[in-house]
């Protein structure tokens, strides 16, 4: 048996998680939330990540009754992410792996993402759809690497859906894509958005603008109600996803789908992938905010497969990059 203790901290999410040959053992997790209309700064995210990670770590080996005697791996997030949070963590990694003698293996987060989807629903080789606040890919496996089929041109969905929510001066707890979720079920109005999908790409800055833009005047004049205009948002981006993932389906004769990523735990956005997976005899695979938000036990996941493997990062390779593409990942852990 082969235990791996992962770290993650690329945004506003602090995760320690600890598995063992594929059975999660603990799932740790502190989030930093703003007040309502504020983003998260860097500085203040990795001030948040220093000030509990040691806490979150103790419970992580509570949680898993593990010691780190019995840890053969320490995993962290490389990247991609905002640098300063990133780091933070990635400290506490290399100093744990230092005095307690163990290797190190930096993970790709999205990879983490992947692998965790695949090992909580059982999906084979699918077609995943990556959405979250930083990320919005369309992935397939092919010759030991994930390829990406499309992607977002310019912002994530998840940031689209967060500055929509500071618009509104939405609550951040527990997110806000979390409360533009609740707020789009009670919506009745359609209101016709940009709708900017640009082959397998996707865009979504200038829905955000269009939107923005007009928000006061759509509530004051436009007889248009909060929750009217999350829903209409939510339906557009949603439909814009669905079609470019219905699209690679397509290409690579696929009949799985996986939905990874915090946006991925959305029941709207499951519901409307679900139908169009189900029109194509297909089948959808999707979690729950546990495995879908930013977590350690993702990491330790992956850096476990990287681990057993034969991948093993060289101490003065542990470095963390903001900007680490999904597909420059050699896949040696697949076949």
């Amino acid at each position: 048996m082969t235990i791996a203790i992962g770290f993650e901290g690329s945004a506003n999410k602090l995760g320690v998680g600890i598995v063992r040959d594929g059975e999660v053992l603990s799932n740790c997790r502190a989030t930093y939330i703003t007040p309502p209309g504020e983003g998260f700064l860097p500085r203040d995210t990795a001030h948040h990540h220093q000030a509990h990670i040691l806490d979150v770590l103790a419970k992580a080996l509570s949680d898993a009754n593990v010691k780190p005697g019995d840890i053969d791996v320490i995993c962290y997030t490389k990247g991609p992410g905002i640098a300063a949070p990133l780091v933070s963590v990635a400290v506490v990694a290399r100093t744990l792996a230092q005095l307690w003698n163990k290797p190190i293996v930096g993970v790709n987060h999205c990879i983490g993402h992947i692998e965790m989807g695949r090992l909580i629903t059982g999906a084979d080789n699918p077609t995943v759809l990556y959405v979250s606040g930083g990320n919005t890919q369309i992935i397939a496996y092919n010759e030991r690497r994930y390829r990406i089929f499309g992607e977002t041109i310019d912002i994530a969905v998840g940031n689209c859906l967060d500055r929509f929510a500071r618009a509104l001066k939405l609550s951040n707890d527990p997110s806000p894509g979390y409360n533009i979720e609740q707020m789009a079920k009670k919506g009745k109005r359609y209101l016709c958005l940009p709708y900017a999908v640009k082959g397998m790409d996707v865009s979504f800055s200038g829905l955000l603008s269009f939107i923005e833009e007009r928000v006061d005047t759509l509530l004051t004049e436009g007889g248009y109600t909060k929750e009217d205009l999350c829903f209409s948002l939510q339906e557009t981006v949603f439909a814009m996803l669905v079609e470019t993932t219905e699209r690679a389906m397509a290409h690579c004769g696929s009949n799985e789908v996986l939905l990874v990523g915090g946006v991925g735990c959305n029941e709207r956005l499951q519901e409307m992938m679900h139908i169009m997976a189900e029109e194509r005899g297909a089948k959808l695979y999707a979690t729950d905010e546990r495995f879908c938000i930013d977590n350690g036990a993702m990491i330790a996941h992956a850096g476990l497969e990287m681990f057993r493997s034969g991948q093993v990062t060289k101490f003065e390779d542990t470095i963390c990059t903001q900007r680490f593409r999904t597909d420059e990942v050699e896949v040696t852990w697949r076949t």
